[in-house]
């Protein structure tokens, strides 16, 4: 499994060193997008709209715009320095709180962390503490430049890195537009409903869900390619340079006829009558 980052955990006078590996990954079938006369894939660029041509990597700064069309400018040297800042602390566990007191809204991605080297003995103790005393960690961390809340728990023998949103992330339920006020509702309908609920409950087995859409995406697929239904994208055309030149030498003589000025015509002379004409 891939290492994505090497750190420590620490709370109290505890320091684990740990490993952090992604404990989901995105199974969504990704689909590109081709130009339908040449089956081409479509390329997206970078382009300023004033100058009118494509940006490099190296010409592009970030900002912050904080009202319409005005930016701050933050160097790259900042934003470093604050990292730096923050990477100091690592996984710096702050609360320990009991799982059921935070509302699974918060919840965003889950990492799974293993021992490093000689973090073994202090891993096993914090694991074996949280469980015993049924509490999870609150801490905060630094992953992808960004300082995040997190709760450190205990899922089938591996200590789980959980990132939650800050409460200011969390829109108000307030600003949720027509939800209902409690609306009185009739014994019978509500005892049907709790009855239905009921005869559905079971427990949970996320084996039994599957994503369908996927799988029927992937049999089409699969079924498309084994009956020639594919395309190959074409090579993009090699410039002739002999065609090129002829292009260049006619269009330069045409330019040059255009622009080559005009003879001058020769003046014409009127003789002066004499007396006897």
């Amino acid at each position: 499994m891939h290492t994505m980052w090497k750190g420590t955990i620490s709370f109290g006078l505890v320091n684990i060193p740990v490993k952090m590996h992604a404990a989901t990954e995105n199974k969504d079938v990704s689909l590109r997008q081709l130009h339908k006369e040449c089956q081409s894939p479509i390329k997206y660029q970078k382009v300023c709209p004033v100058c009118d041509r494509e940006v490099k990597e190296d010409e592009i700064v970030k900002a912050y715009e904080y009202v319409k069309n005005k930016f701050v400018v933050l160097d790259d040297e900042d934003l470093e320095a604050i990292k730096r800042e923050q990477t100091d602390k690592a996984v710096e566990i702050i609360d320990f709180v009991k799982l059921e007191e935070i509302d699974p809204i918060y919840f965003e991605k889950s990492y799974y962390l293993s021992p490093n080297e000689g973090g073994t003995k202090a891993y096993s103790l914090l694991r074996t503490a949280l469980e015993d005393t049924g509490k999870i960690g609150v801490a905060k961390m630094m992953i992808r430049s960004k300082e995040q809340l997190a709760v450190i728990r205990v899922y089938q023998n591996t200590i789980v890195v959980e990132t939650i949103h800050y409460p200011d992330e969390v829109r108000h339920v307030q600003d949720v537009p027509n939800i209902p006020d409690q609306i009185e509702t009739g014994k019978k309908e509500l005892d049907t409903a709790k009855l239905l609920i009921n005869q559905l409950t079971s427990t949970f087995d996320p084996e039994k869900y599957e994503d369908a859409y996927r799988n029927d995406l992937l049999a089409l697929i699969d079924q498309k390619k084994d009956t020639a239904q594919v395309t190959t994208a074409k090579d993009k055309p090699t410039p002739d340079n002999v065609t090129d030149l002829m292009e260049a030498l006619q269009a330069s003589l045409a330019k040059a006829k255009k622009d080559k000025p005009k003879p001058r015509q020769p003046k014409r002379t009127t003789k002066k009558k004499t007396a006897n004409e």
